[in-house]
């Protein structure tokens, strides 16, 4: 399967960062352009976005140009029950090995746990600028992951 012919999702810092950066935002439109039918928005993705969308004007612009497209395209994934499931046993899994505190968990963190689970289930390769944070869940769960952008097209 070539790079272009497999399914894409971004994680939630990529859309923050291209909202806030034009550079950063050309990239992310380049990134659109030559893989929009491969990519796929996460719930988990959009409940964060939706979350950080203070104002009423960043909702509709984040409903319009973000969210909208991506539910009429039909190219969303949803974390199954299985998933739910399996990132509570991954978060206890990492209390038992490194301590971890599941009640100072961020729900950034958690998240992440179910985004990792859910682009697994989906055959989604998630495409992220946090290595440490999806290395660490990586050594629980085997999914894939790159930094933007996948195969240097936005250069």
């Amino acid at each position: 399967m070539t790079r272009a012919a497999r399914k894409y999702v971004l994680d939630t810092h990529l859309f923050i960062d291209a909202f806030r950066d034009r550079a950063t935002n050309e990239a992310l439109q380049r990134f659109h352009r030559a893989f929009a039918p491969f990519e796929h928005l996460s719930v988990v993705v959009a409940q964060e976005l939706r979350a950080g969308a203070k104002r009423r004007e960043d909702r509709r612009a984040l409903e319009r140009h973000v969210l909208t497209l991506f539910e009429r395209a039909g190219r969303t994934i949803s974390p199954s029950a299985t998933a739910w499931h399996r990132s509570g046993d991954l978060l206890s899994e990492m209390a038992r090995l490194e301590g971890l505190e599941v009640g100072r968990v961020s729900k950034s963190f958690a998240n992440d746990v179910l985004l990792a689970l859910s682009c697994r289930e989906a055959g989604c390769v998630l495409v992220t600028d946090n290595e440490r944070d999806f290395q660490r869940i990586r050594r629980y769960v085997h999914f894939e992951f790159t930094k933007p952008w996948p195969g240097e097209l936005t250069r």
